[in-house]
């Protein structure tokens, strides 16, 4: 039986009042652009210690760097990102209230603070790394372009080209759907490395870069009018003829494997997924229930109606299904068992799916109620419609299942390859 500790539950209900009495009344201002998200996030973490985590976090890293030790990739077990279950309730919890505001909090963090964490040098990560963690700056992860959509690697067109002094690159190209991107002040950017051997664009070695915002040649479009996720700002990110010094090469070393950096990412995003989908399906449930109990028709409250109960079950049902998988997912990060990109393509394409199903029965069940935005699950429908799109599509979902499927075999069956 997998469960959260005691201490994490502790930290889920001081989080739950965090998300009741500070983001749920900003909410409407950020949907409507009238609040940018980024002090609400600073006062989260000052909030819950994060900033003296991230120093301590730091520090250590210098003091292993200092005594000639290794310093680890990634996230530390001491770090603000170090526990995959607060990771996930911190998600879960502002999911309940604006899906948005978490999209905005993890593509800062989780996405462009976790590219730097994961492949930077300490250097690297000390500049740009640790002003992000400690949100002094607000990060981009700048991959999709806007002629690949969901074939991000061999659709890429941005390019960069070695100097011809040999001390850095010239970057050309442009990105598009990028989480902050209108006022981020750093970006993790991805163009395939052009050394000018003739190598077809498709399959050119692809790096990562770290840019600021006041690089020459770099800029960035007006925020995107979206069907949801009004909290989080969405731009463009134009790239002409911008200089990369060498030590803007992520790692500062060109690697043929980069790729699978960005795919890393990818994983990480997909299955990161699972506790905003389990947190926007648990309020849509309660919300749902105590709705149904109050309203009535005819006499008496519609939760006596069995097509309502169905729309109950339902949502409970998936509810259940998504949270086994999150824990699914939580032990294989304990055991040192990572799911394969298969395994994480099928939880984010179930996940989606079940949580856009969810939020729009919550919307049928209430009606009239549901279609209006004081009742909230009307937004929670459209956010949760880009969970299916955002990370990989469906239908790219899909497709990553099957060929593992044919490839592979059935996982934990006699006929599945070991």
């Amino acid at each position: 039986m997998f469960e959260f500790t005691d201490e994490q539950k502790m930290v889920q209900q001081m989080l739950r009042r965090w998300v009741t009495t500070v983001l749920a009344p900003k909410t409407p201002a950020l949907e409507r652009g009238e609040l940018l998200p980024y002090d609400t996030m600073r006062d989260f973490a000052k909030a819950f210690g994060y900033f003296d985590m991230a120093r301590g976090m730091f520090q250590r890293m210098e003091e292993r760097a200092a005594r000639g030790e290794t310093v680890p990739k990634g996230d530390s077990d001491d770090s603000p990102r170090g526990d995959p279950g607060l990771q996930a309730i911190v998600s879960m919890e502002m999911c309940r209230e604006n899906p948005g505001f978490m999209l905005a909090f993890g593509a800062t963090l989780g996405l462009a603070g976790g590219a730097i964490l994961g492949r930077g040098t300490l250097a690297q990560k000390k500049r740009w790394g640790l002003p992000i963690l400690l949100l002094e700056k607000i990060g981009a992860w700048a991959i999709t372009e806007p002629g690949a959509g969901s074939d991000a690697f061999s659709g890429m067109r941005t390019v960069a080209r070695p100097t011809p002094a040999g001390d850095g690159w010239i970057i050309n190209g442009s990105k598009t759907f990028i989480t902050n991107a209108p006022y981020a002040d750093t970006f993790v950017v991805y163009a395939k490395i052009d050394n000018g051997d003739g190598v077809p664009l498709e399959t050119r070695p692809i790096q990562a870069f770290v840019l600021e915002r006041g690089d020459a040649g770099l800029s960035t479009g007006k925020p995107m009018a979206k069907m949801g996720m009004h909290s989080s700002p969405t731009g463009e990110v134009f790239l002409s003829d911008v200089f990369a010094p060498r030590d803007r090469l992520l790692g500062e070393k060109e690697k043929e494997a980069s790729r699978e950096g960005a795919r890393d990412v990818f994983h990480g995003e997909r299955t990161g997924m699972m506790p905003m989908c389990l947190g926007i399906i648990e309020r849509c449930l309660e919300d749902s229930l105590k709705y149904a109990k109050q309203r009535e028709t005819w006499g008496k409250p519609i939760a006596d109606y069995q097509l309502v109960q169905d729309k109950l079950a339902r949502m409970y049902v998936a509810r259940e299904n998504v949270r086994n998988l999150l824990f699914k997912y939580l032990w294989t990060i304990k055991a040192k068992k990572p799911m394969s990109m298969a395994e994480a393509s099928m939880c984010k394409l179930y996940c989606a799916r079940v949580t856009t199903e969810a939020a729009m029965e919550a919307v049928q069940l209430m009606g009239g109620n549901g279609y209006m935005a004081e009742y909230g699950v009307e937004r929670l429908a459209r956010d949760a419609k880009l969970l299916q799109i955002g990370g990989g599509a469906d239908e790219i979902q899909l497709i990553t299942v099957a060929k593992a499927l044919l490839k592979h075999g059935v996982p934990g069956t006699l006929g599945a390859e070991v």
